[in-house]
């Protein structure tokens, strides 16, 4: 099944059962065993929030934590397996306003600068936990996964406190608990983290079958092959019928062309330097269309290039932002050897899905972060 549409007639208060089932016969969907048995416990916990919310509106009033606050689920399989796809649809049925569905890394960008406005506090984590469960019941993250060692610090004590809370917590990632941040640093002060999630959330694995992304229904070719002079020919044609005057204003990053939606970047000047997530957040909140010329076959002296095209290609994605892109080699050929090499295929499938009729012919939808 497409693992990101947008969710099929979901409104809230309709359990993910039907949902998946009116998703199931729309043409173009097809039917998946294993995102039915994720389906099936995403409907039971559906039926316990709203078991959950009806006990918080009654008698007891609306001051008392109950105890028996839901666990949430932990969804993780491989790349173009549904699991964003699945959440979505989840998060569209629950008929909760204190609800909040957000990519990690946003998540975690929010968290940090959070963190630094909090630094007067006595325990800066805590007033931040506090904050998060004030506004929030169920918290839906998308694409966890950690491979930094400030966000690992962070994590452990953050969640558990979102848990005692009372916030319920579904995730998606490409890796189980127990695969999450493999080589970092200091991974044994992690592993409480990862034992808490085993504990806390229901683990359910979508496993590693068919990337539906890959079927991508490609209508206009907008990744082209290979990087050359007629490459950049075909994109300056793409980019002046998108807007013919376009602007000249400049842009923190160097910048080929700049129009009132759309911004043309070269591969070195966009993922050659020291550019962050939150520069990727800023482009993607900014602009409709992002150019990218020249992406080139990485090997694994360039591992710190191929980690920011993987954030750079996450936010495009997450944020419905359109992609024009030349390269050297097709998508599952750019990074196949080195650091991040195996998350790089998420990166690939995202690629090749942005190509599509469905992912173009989504609304541009920027995430709202607080930064």
């Amino acid at each position: 099944m497409s693992p990101n549409p947008v969710p099929i007639d979901t409104q809230d208060g309709m359990s993910p059962q039907v949902w998946y089932s009116a998703a199931s016969q729309t043409s173009g969907l097809v039917y998946d065993t294993a995102q039915a048995a994720v389906i099936e416990a995403l409907d039971i916990l559906w039926h316990q929030l709203i078991d959950f919310k009806t006990k918080r509106n009654h008698f007891l009033g609306r001051s008392l934590l109950s105890p028996d606050v839901p666990k949430g689920v932990y969804i993780w399989g491989g790349v173009g397996r549904g699991k964003t796809f699945l959440m979505d649809g989840f998060y569209a049925c629950v008929p909760y306003r204190r609800k909040r569905r957000i990519h990690f890394y946003s998540f975690m960008a929010e968290v940090h600068h959070r963190m630094k406005q909090l630094a007067s506090r006595d325990d800066p984590l805590i007033a931040l936990s506090d904050s998060i469960s004030g506004s929030t019941r169920l918290l839906c993250l998308d694409e966890f996964h950690v491979d930094d060692i400030a966000d690992a610090m962070i994590l452990g004590r953050l969640i558990g406190a979102l848990f005692e809370r009372g916030v319920v917590l579904i995730t998606t990632s490409n890796y189980p608990p127990a695969g999450l941040y493999p080589h970092g640093l200091q991974r044994q002060n992690f592993l409480p983290a990862i034992a808490m999630l085993e504990r806390e959330l229901k683990v359910l694995n979508l496993g590693s079958g068919e990337d539906y992304r890959m079927r991508a229904d490609t209508k206009e070719l907008r990744y082209i092959v290979p990087a050359d002079a007629h490459s950049e020919l075909c994109m300056d044609v793409m980019f002046e019928r998108l807007d013919p005057r376009a602007e000249h204003d400049e842009y923190p990053i160097p910048a080929r062309k700049i129009a009132r939606d759309a911004i043309w970047f070269g591969f070195n000047e966009l993922c050659g330097g020291t550019h962050g997530q939150s520069d990727y957040l800023d482009i993607a909140h900014r602009y409709r269309t992002v150019f990218l010329s020249g992406i080139p076959k990485l090997t694994v002296e360039h591992s710190a290039a191929a980690r920011r095209l993987t954030w750079l290609i996450d936010v495009l994605y997450d944020n419905n932002v359109q992609l024009v892109a030349s390269a050297d080699t097709a998508p599952e050929n750019i990074y196949t050897e080195g650091v991040g090499a195996g998350e790089f295929a998420r990166t690939a499938s995202r690629l090749v899905e942005m190509q599509s009729k469905r992912y173009m012919q989504l609304p541009y939808h920027p995430q709202n972060i607080t930064l």
